[in-house]
């Protein structure tokens, strides 16, 4: 998505999506799979690691849950669980994707 004062950030996600293209296709020879993911606003320490107060932190925690479809933000144990299974035999027959684990937050 495109949102002011994100662009680098926005930038270096197309970065990821556009390698797992390119690594797709030149090591499909070698069965090897590539896809990546792109994990929406997650509960992490970044907020106060950016040096908000708590009060700040917890508005733009409250921001980001309300553009969610789901209505919260992500659990790291949630994105966790997306790698394992791309990263499984039960996820054989992908490859070259990105997949969004937002909430539905850039999907809809």
């Amino acid at each position: 998505m495109g949102l002011p004062g994100f662009t680098v950030y926005a930038a270096s996600k197309a970065a990821v999506r556009n390698f797992a293209r390119g690594w797709t296709m030149e090591l499909k020879d070698r069965k090897i799979r590539v896809n990546s993911m792109s994990p929406g606003p997650i509960e992490t320490p970044a907020l106060e690691k950016a040096g908000l107060t708590a009060e700040q932190a917890e508005q733009a925690a409250a921001q980001f849950a309300s553009q969610v479809p789901l209505g919260r933000r992500g659990k790291p144990e949630e994105i966790a669980a997306v790698v394992v299974f791309l990263a499984s035999d039960e996820s054989s027959y992908i490859t070259g994707v990105d997949l969004a684990v937002d909430g539905g937050m850039a999907q809809v």
